[in-house]
């Protein structure tokens, strides 16, 4: 089944976006029509990615980006409106996994890293959207959070916290521009056949049999999924729809 949705005209940014969730999603978006800003710390995948972009007939621009540094989540933003004039749509996907460790052994080192990006960026991120959102009057943004915000798992404690922030974050964002034409929601991936997800089964911090074993659909999700949600988040169709954190997940969450 073949899933349009109608962005010509729209501006939309997507962290994180070199491979993955986020390259899937930019790409859904450019499809739509809409004009995407892809945004990566690694400068040849981001680059591909946008020139992928490009081949398919699609608006992209690539910008370097680490959201753990604020000044360069505001040139992001700058960046993308100076080029297309407006920000309609952002998926803040940037996000990455430390090794697997007891709470009581893990290093302030990788907790602080894990939150910078994941937590501390999503709320970068939010933070500079919103400012232009906040004076157009309209905007869509979804934060990148995952089943690690709904639930906990043992020896991943840092990251679940990471994600259980970002919902919070979203809620509360939610809250604060629901009345002023802007909404915020959260997508909650399950385990998806990503980069990040492929280099924790080769570091032993995931077995591909239990994880089929505890997935009711028994198999692993598609970038493509995640991107169908995250264009249904920001488009017309979800227009009463704010604050949530919609799991996407193959029904793990239901369990």
């Amino acid at each position: 089944m073949r899933i349009t949705y109608n962005f010509n005209g729209q501006v939309d940014l997507v962290t994180g976006a070199a491979s993955g969730m986020g390259l899937a999603t930019a790409r859904a978006f450019a499809q739509a029509g809409a004009a995407v800003t892809l945004a990566d710390i690694s400068k040849d995948a981001l680059q591909q990615a946008v020139d992928q972009i490009k081949s398919i007939g699609g608006n992209a621009i690539a910008v370097l980006c680490d959201v753990a540094d604020e000044a360069q989540v505001a040139v992001m933003v700058e960046r993308t409106v100076t080029e297309f004039g407006r920000l309609d749509a952002a998926l803040n996907n940037a996000g990455i996994q430390v090794q697997s460790s007891e709470v009581a052994d893990q290093s302030a080192e990788d907790y602080d890293r894990v939150n910078a990006i994941n937590l501390r960026g999503v709320w970068a991120c939010m933070k500079h959207e919103l400012q232009q959102m906040r004076r157009q009057g309209s905007g869509a943004i979804v934060n990148c959070s995952s089943i690690g915000g709904l639930v906990g798992r043992a020896e991943l404690a840092a990251y679940h916290g990471s994600k259980h922030g970002v919902i919070g974050l979203t809620r509360s964002a939610a809250l604060e521009y629901a009345a002023r034409g802007i909404r915020v929601n959260a997508v909650c991936p399950g385990t998806i056949d990503t980069p990040m997800v492929s280099s924790m089964l080769e570091k032993g911090m995931l077995a591909m049999d239990d994880l089929l074993r505890d997935l009711p659909m028994k198999r692993l999700g598609k970038g493509e999924e995640i991107a169908h949600a995250v264009l249904w988040l920001c488009s017309s169709g979800s227009t009463f729809v704010t604050g949530q954190a919609l799991a996407v997940d193959g029904g793990f969450t239901a369990q």
